[in-house]
């Protein structure tokens, strides 16, 4: 599996589905011609967007029935990487993260949550056009896509949904708040900054997030629980 996404630093709109053209473009063996070239891979637009300071075009994930050892990120954009790069026009990103090979249905799941893993790890390099492989992911960001259904939703409804109902009555914005935190590796003046917040109201929330879970932020099983939830949610 193959997730990418293009981010605009102007503000221009989300681009629509750029990404699956390319993914189109790229994911086409070379090697391969006539029709039975195109059955190989199936590319979608998924249309889950999220806004922040960018314009972010929607993921776009690639499926590919990849016989053998699969697809490596450096190699997938070692051709394009230049034209691609000029593409953007300097005001644009592309972020690319690949899966491990599946060989069944029951495993595209988890890799599709692998790619999106990889390309977070992508999108945290320099760089125009950035692209990382499962090979490159650690520990819990291996393990979390292939926790299964049921076991991930008790986990996280009993750490996260108390918050999410406390925020959904006053609107008190704890999830963002933890994230935040936790983001911030617990520093009440980072935290506070990036928040716009005083630290005595960031110290209230972090005090009620608490109160409605009986955790305690200062203890680092808590918050990688917490952190953990935050991922599985």
């Amino acid at each position: 599996m193959v997730v990418a996404r293009v981010d605009w630093e102007d503000g221009r709109g989300d681009g629509g589905p750029g990404p699956q053209a390319l993914l189109e473009e790229i994911l086409v063996d070379p090697a391969s011609t006539g029709p039975e070239s195109s059955d190989r891979i199936a590319v979608a637009h998924t249309g889950r967007a999220r806004r922040s300071r960018s314009s972010r075009c929607p993921s776009v994930a690639g499926g590919h029935d990849g016989a053998g050892t699969g697809i490596l990120a450096d190699a997938l954009l070692e051709s394009v990487r230049e034209p691609l790069t000029a593409g953007l026009d300097g005001d644009g990103r592309l972020t690319v993260g690949v899966s491990a090979a599946v060989h069944s249905a029951e495993g595209l799941r988890g890799a599709l949550e692998e790619a999106r893993h990889a390309r977070r790890v992508a999108a945290a390099r320099p760089g125009r056009v950035c692209a990382a492989g499962h090979q490159e992911l650690a520990s819990h960001v291996l393990l979390l896509p292939f926790v299964p259904d049921d076991v991930r939703r008790a986990f996280t409804a009993r750490l996260l949904d108390p918050l999410r109902e406390y925020d959904r009555r006053h609107r008190a914005e704890l999830i963002p708040t933890l994230e935040a935190f936790l983001d911030c590796d617990g520093s009440w003046t980072r935290c506070a900054t990036r928040l716009h917040l005083h630290v005595n109201t960031l110290r209230y929330r972090v005090g009620r997030i608490e109160q409605l879970t009986g955790r305690d932020l200062s203890r680092l099983e808590d918050k990688l629980d917490f952190f953990l939830a935050l991922r599985m949610s």
